[in-house]
């Protein structure tokens, strides 16, 4: 993802979900041999770069998941609520209990479609990447279209 949208996630978690803001910090100081008190007298700017670098190691994946789940679902819900919707799975808030183990080809891809028509690309492209790697049913018409459809392309 970009640098810009990658900074607004930090910053939106620094403002909003000072916990999750915390526990990235944390994890990134950590995977850094370095105390956490070290990046927090960083100015955020910079303590922001350094934590976009780390976050997109292999070993931060987790964390990194995290983050963006935390920030979708806050920040983004109009883009959850309206694929699920367009999918006609039911949800609450855009959190999902049970999740189908497949989708129809054309409802995926009215969902896809409305996404990108209705949100901007990046965010749409990021929570389509999320919820396809946070559920456990992972759908492989989503999973051919997120790797073939230059529309999903970072």
């Amino acid at each position: 993802m970009s640098p810009a949208l990658s900074n607004q996630i930090l910053e939106d978690a620094y403002a909003g979900e000072r916990e999750l803001y915390k526990a990235t910090l944390t994890a990134v100081a950590n995977a850094r041999k370095l105390r956490p008190v070290f990046l927090e007298r960083q100015p955020r700017a910079e303590r922001h770069v350094t934590m976009v670098a780390a976050l997109g190691k292999p070993a931060q994946e987790l964390i990194a998941a995290n983050l963006i789940r935390g920030w979708l679902l806050k920040k983004q819900n109009a883009v959850l609520c309206d694929f699920l919707n367009t999918l006609g799975i039911a949800h609450k808030e855009g959190a999902v209990e049970d999740l189908p183990e497949s989708m129809d080809d054309e409802k995926l891809k009215a969902g896809v479609d409305k996404l990108l028509a209705t949100h901007p690309k990046e965010t749409a492209i990021v929570y389509l990447h999320a919820f396809n790697g946070m559920n456990d049913q992972a759908w492989k018409n989503l999973n051919e279209m997120l790797q073939n459809d230059p529309r999903l392309q970072f």
